[in-house]
């Protein structure tokens, strides 16, 4: 097999994200954090059987909820998708297909606890909607912003896939109930493997393709004979195909704006559709036209639903309202209003669920085996066949009085992120939700640290900023409701901490941590475990035992790569380090053999390989390598400012790490110009030779160990804007001010000489390196004060950013 490290990088190989949740106490693994984008029901045909509600939201999950006459409980999570669930419908014996705007379509099984089945891969888009037929449950239909519309037969596409093919995807990762699996007859299984290797089609089925959309398809619908199949999109007109052939049937034209929802009667004569442009169209399909319109809606028409008989119909959209509407009599009556936009309706029994762009789901009362019940409650108003009708009614003040005021039944989820600031120190971000409850999130644990609740993004970002320059390694996203935190090589390895600074127990204060690494380590710890439970120590990135010729073939890729020395080579995780077993982050990402994919870090097996997850993920926490990256060396110069009579000290350049802590810069300038006493790096004249030997180590780098003035015990605060300044200085462009004092005391504590004065200082950049280009004469100040004094000397240090 080729070397992984040889082959070139693609996006996927470059990449893996985490998603993190709030803590556990909240349930958010029950709960969706983002709007809900559809519905589907899974009836009992038993009386007082078990009846399920499917939710998919755009926080990329799927759940099932156990109905109840008084309530829903969450009995499964259906978690693979890395981008919204747009769409999801219930074939035939409990099958559950649901798209993405991920590109893909994915078949569960809906009664287990979130296996999913198969993957399937054709769309070049966005997948937007779905449709199937009831009583042909092998059928379904799917189409995207690519204008792709495809009909799979499931019972082909689920086909097992031949021996030269990795084994099927089997994502059980779903947040498990007790007990076993719910009973399921339909579902063939395809392997008890957790391997995430994911494929398209198997043995090479291709699913029929209705080719004809120049444009964005946004709706489909098909009747239960499977003999008729529509769709809609931004083309603003209505297609009719032979879902068994793909072949072109007619072409419905009249909305005039976008098509964001079909409805097809079950005999398939009969066609609704929902637009942009706030109508709902009734087209009959045999005589190929429009036979109604109805102006119900000030705004567009998202959702549809219908009665049993197809006599009424239920209608939402971006309006915020609810619908029922008599086909014949063009009578309508507004039965609630919501606080947010309507994205789909799902008919239970005489209820109607309800799904919004909030991530809360309700049902309410609908009457859909005897709708006159809600028109004799008053309250009615005769829909316009015009769209501007209905606009001019409501500016008139003849605004609808809804029916019901509060929903039967509340499936509450918890409020999303929508805004973010990373903070300066690269650890923490502040969000804020759609509640207005602002948070502080540490990264490298994905925990929620403090809860400020209601109160100022703004002020409190303002009053979080802190006086330190980090590389930044890592970017956020909040599209799915909750933090998704990337990671992307090489750039993320770019930050480093002193573990002094990251509060480490055990480890030396000038031990340098890597964030990404550690970030990884902590993530991957529990695939880390298993895998060498399974493979052992010293098993490959592809989990095999590497033989001689494997071996030195990873010596040659050492030597691309870069090792990291200070990382301790086993599974322990520092505890800034340490994410929760009980609330897990998720995973995104996929490998060289894969497509996209998610799954709870504690999920993991130890199978997975570079087929699944990006080798340099795999190398960085099994084996302690890090990507080439620049000299993390920075040079500077110590000058007196300018307009400064003092002569220039030194000819040559200082270096130092990357991470340029201040208290080693004030220990070093001490030791070597402060002290009156004869120092190696310091010539007759006072100046310093190049190279600083002594301090530094043979490279002209600050070398740690004991001082010798440090007998003296000098006392050195730092402020930040009048706060206290401890963490490290990393390469930027800044303008610092000093103000310094100097006060020495005598033996019995009383003050005897005191001087203060204040000049700027300047980080500037040298070549590709930061460095320190200019440090004022206060270093002939503390020189002149200590050969007077010969005490210890205390420096207040204020250092203001103006970058």
């Amino acid at each position: 097999m080729t070397d992984i490290c040889d082959a070139p990088f693609s996006k996927f190989r470059q990449h893996i994200q985490f998603v993190v949740a709030a803590k556990a106490a909240e349930l958010v693994e029950w709960k969706h954090c983002a709007g809900v984008n559809c519905l589907a029901l899974l009836k009992s045909s038993l009386p007082g059987g078990s009846e399920y509600l499917f939710t998919g939201s755009r926080d990329g999950t799927l759940k099932r909820w156990a109905l109840a006459d008084d309530g829903a409980t969450c009995c499964a999570t259906f978690e693979s998708h890395v981008d919204w669930v747009n769409d999801a419908v219930l074939t035939g014996n409990n099958t559950l297909v649901s798209c993405s705007s991920d590109t893909t379509v994915k078949v569960w099984n809906g009664l287990s606890y979130g296996s999913c089945i198969r993957t399937l891969r054709q769309h070049s888009d966005y997948v937007t909607c779905l449709a199937s037929a009831e009583k042909n449950s092998n059928v379904v239909a799917s189409a995207g912003l690519g204008g792709e519309v495809y009909i799979w037969d499931l019972e082909g596409a689920l086909a097992p896939i031949s021996k030269s093919s990795d084994a099927a995807e089997d994502c059980s990762n779903g947040v498990s109930g007790s007990g076993s699996s719910l009973p399921i007859t339909s579902i063939r299984p395809n392997s008890s493997s957790n391997n995430i290797s994911l494929h398209t089609q198997s043995q090479g089925y291709i699913p029929v393709s209705a080719k004809g959309h120049k444009e964005s398809v946004y709706a489909l619908a098909m009747n239960d004979s499977r003999s008729l199949l529509v769709s809609g999109g931004t083309e603003k007109v209505v297609r009719v195909w032979d879902p068994r052939t793909g072949s072109k049937m007619m072409k419905l034209k009249g909305h005039t704006d976008n098509i964001r929802a079909l409805l097809l009667d079950s005999t398939g004569r009969f066609c609704l559709s929902g637009s942009s442009d706030s109508m709902i169209r009734l087209w009959d399909l045999g005589q190929q036209r429009c036979v109604h319109s109805y102006a119900v809606h000030t705004d567009s028409v998202w959702a549809l639903a219908s009665t049993p008989t197809f006599s009424h119909v239920y209608s939402g959209g971006r309006d915020l309202s609810l619908y029922l509407t008599d086909l014949a009599t063009r009578e309508s009556v507004l039965l609630c209003t919501k606080d947010h936009p309507i994205l789909q309706l799902a008919l239970h029994g005489d209820s109607m669920w309800v799904a919004t762009t909030d991530s809360s789901v309700h049902k309410w009362p609908a009457e859909a085996h005897n709708p006159q019940k809600v028109f004799e409650r008053g309250a009615s108003f005769l829909a316009g066949n015009l769209s501007f009708s209905r606009a001019r009614v409501s500016l008139e003040g003849s605004t609808p009085v809804p029916i019901y005021k509060d929903p039967s039944v509340s499936i509450y989820g918890t409020p999303g992120i929508v805004q973010h600031e990373i903070l300066n120190n690269r650890r923490h971000v502040l969000t804020k939700d759609t509640a207005g409850t602002v948070k502080l999130w540490e990264i490298t644990r994905g925990a929620v640290i403090q809860n400020y609740g209601e109160v100022s993004f703004d002020k409190k970002k303002e009053e979080l900023f802190d006086m330190v320059s980090i590389p930044a390694w890592f970017t956020v996203d909040t599209r799915l409701g909750i933090l998704a935190v990337h990671l992307d090589t090489p750039q993320c390895f770019s930050a480093e901490m002193y573990s002094t600074d990251l509060n480490i127990p055990g480890k030396p204060e000038d031990d340098k941590v890597n964030l990404a690494r550690e970030t990884l380590k902590g993530l991957l710890v529990h695939w880390l475990i298993k895998r060498r439970q399974k493979f052992g120590s010293h098993s490959s990135i592809n989990g095999e035992v590497p033989s001689g010729k494997d071996v030195s073939t990873r010596i040659l890729t050492a030597s691309r790569v870069e090792v990291d020395g200070n990382a301790d080579n086993d599974s322990a995780v520092f505890p800034p380090f340490e994410f929760s077993a009980v609330s897990p982050p998720s995973i995104m990402t996929e490998g060289s053999q894969s497509g996209p994919w998610r799954k709870k870090i504690t999920d993991l097996d130890g199978t997975e390989d570079e087929k699944d997850m990006p080798w340099w993920v795999i190398d960085c926490v099994m084996n302690n390598r890090l990507p080439p990256r620049e000299n993390t060396k920075c040079s500077f110069y110590l000058h007196p400012c300018e307009g400064s009579t003092l002569q220039i000290l030194t000819q040559g350049k200082l270096s130092a790490p990357r991470i340029l802590r201040i208290h080693k810069v004030i220990n070093y300038v001490i030791e070597k110009m402060v002290l009156d006493k004869p120092l190696d790096s310091v010539n007759s004249d006072g100046t310093f030779a190049p190279g600083m030997h002594g301090a530094t180590g043979g490279d002209g780098s600050f070398r740690t160990g004991p001082k010798p003035w440090q007998k003296l015990k000098p006392s050195i605060e730092i402020l930040c804007n009048n706060q206290q300044q401890s963490g490290p200085i990393y390469g930027r462009n800044l303008k610092i001010l000093y103000l310094i004092t100097v006060c020495c005391r005598a033996s019995d504590g009383t003050e005897s000489y005191k001087v203060q004065t204040s000049e700027w200082f300047e980080v500037m950049e040298l070549c590709p390196y930061r460095i320190l280009q200019r440090i004022n004469s206060f270093i002939s100040i503390l020189n002149l004060v200590l050969k007077i004094c010969g005490r210890a000397v205390t420096s207040q240090m204020i250092l203001i950013h103006n970058q």
